[in-house]
């Protein structure tokens, strides 16, 4: 038994293994509210969390559940923990394909980081390098270039935002709510609280920058200059190729 364990009251070990037996026969929707409750037993929790993370590892891909886990654990100030999240998951969860046209790591960095005003403002900005040096230049994009961005990259920028925001956040939340009111803009803006009243949601401060924002609400990409933009990524054949 580890010190840790072995330290640990009867009434928290008992929870521990509760949570431990819970965590293995839950889907990833269903193992995020037991994240927090193993953080709050210290360290054998973070015991219990890493085992989880490295076993999710030999997984295909991450799932909401991992990228949670990750962000909680790097709230922990312990050395222990520290090492292990420098040695095991130094870049993050998600694998960053080398066919991408432009380097994420950033952007994974702000989201386990829960920055997510930053990693808006980042995701427009590779949005911008991925459509090339007059797009960077003027800092925003014409829907022309939207049909030009590779699959991987969109495919890439959506997991990361999806991983990392308990299923909340990305172009594919946002597709799926756009398609559920038969593609119709003005009953979607509402739903995601970027429009209210008929009035557009003010940029930045009007804007909900934690995961209490509605479904679909991040990322902004490039909607208060438009439709088109928006509808170029909703209808971008990314989301066809998916798996």
């Amino acid at each position: 038994m580890s010190s840790s364990i072995a330290n640990t009251p009867q009434s928290s070990i008992e929870l521990l293994e509760s949570l431990k037996t819970q965590i293995q026969d839950a889907s990833p929707k269903k193992q995020l509210p037991i994240l927090p409750q193993l953080l709050a037993l210290q360290a054998p929790g973070y015991q219990v969390l890493m085992a989880f993370l490295l076993e999710a590892k030999q997984q295909a891909l991450p799932t909401v559940s991992t990228g949670r886990a990750l962000q909680l654990l790097h709230q922990v100030q312990e050395d222990s923990v520290k090492t292990f999240l420098s040695q095991e998951f130094s870049a993050g969860v998600v694998s960053l394909p080398a066919t991408c046209q432009v380097d994420y790591s950033e952007l994974q960095t702000a989201l386990i980081q829960q920055d997510f005003e930053l990693a808006d403002r980042l995701t427009l900005q590779k949005m911008c390098e991925l459509a090339g040096p007059m797009a960077v230049k003027r800092k925003w994009l014409y829907f022309t270039e939207v049909n030009t961005f590779p699959i991987i990259d969109l495919q890439t920028l959506d997991q990361l935002w999806f991983v990392y925001s308990e299923g909340k956040f990305g172009f594919s939340c946002q597709r799926e709510i756009w398609l559920g009111v038969g593609k119709n803009w003005e009953k979607l803006w509402p739903k995601i609280s970027w429009k209210e009243n008929n009035l557009w949601t003010r940029y930045p401060g009007e804007f909900v920058w934690n995961l209490e924002a509605p479904v679909g609400h991040l990322p902004l990409t490039n909607q208060l200059r438009g439709v088109r933009v928006m509808d170029a990524l909703m209808n971008h054949p990314a989301w066809e190729s998916a798996t």
